[in-house]
């Protein structure tokens, strides 16, 4: 199974660590100053993306010293270093892509990334944004399993179009049953599981699935 990780470059404090079982197996693509944290760790991505205004001369140097298959970008352009380098991962086709360092910054950065989980719904690529505290994954109608994980008790459902029909949870701490969800509507928010495995069904419409933890938790180490 072929696995991508992307790390943009937000704040370092909310990237989880490289070694965690999700990320293990994972090729590693550097966008922008993302790059720089990868090889500041010893991490050899397979491609590089962006304009990097954002890193020093001394960091540049570096970077040049390590011979990478970079994509220079201009500054003023029209997408995102982070769009470009999600379209090259959907073209290389992996079964699942992790995308880190793209919340916690700029706000308008970090609502486009999760805007961009939309490129991979229709795609073989499953994408998930996740940070210390948050896992972030669209959805489209269905039925999903959602594993119980200690690190994220909390699981919240975000409408991302305007209307969510037919929504069935089981397992969960607040069950529902053929309810409907709209846009800006806060019903499904902080629910949890009750058993090891539940279950989230929908007909129509495209939810957010948010997986988190409190901040003193992560601080704790879950």
């Amino acid at each position: 199974m072929k696995e991508v990780a992307i790390l943009a470059g937000g704040p370092w404090k909310l990237v989880p660590p490289f070694n965690s079982k999700e990320l293990k197996r994972c090729e590693w693509v550097g966008v922008d100053r993302g790059l720089y944290y990868l090889i500041k760790a010893g991490i050899r991505p397979v491609r590089a993306f962006g304009d990097f205004d954002s890193i020093s001369e001394s960091e540049r140097l570096q970077i040049e010293k390590e011979h990478i298959d970079l994509t220079i970008y201009p500054a003023e352009k029209d997408a995102t270093d982070m769009e470009l380098a999600v379209d090259w991962v959907i073209e290389q086709q992996p079964e699942r892509c992790y995308i880190l360092g793209a919340t916690g910054g700029r706000m308008d950065h970090g609502l486009l990334n999760i805007q961009l989980l939309y490129k991979g719904l229709h795609t073989g690529t499953e994408f998930i944004i996740i940070d210390k505290q948050n896992q972030i994954t669209l959805l489209k109608p269905g039925s999903y399993d959602v594993i119980r994980q200690e690190k994220f008790p909390y699981i919240s459902f975000v409408p991302f179009s305007k209307k969510i029909t037919g929504i069935n949870l089981n397992g969960f701490k607040y069950s529902l049953e053929k309810a409907e969800l709209f846009l800006g509507s806060s019903l499904c928010i902080s629910n949890e599981l009750i058993q090891p495995k539940g279950t989230i069904s929908f007909d129509d419409g495209l939810l957010l699935m948010i997986k988190s933890c409190d901040q003193d938790s992560q601080k704790i180490g879950l």
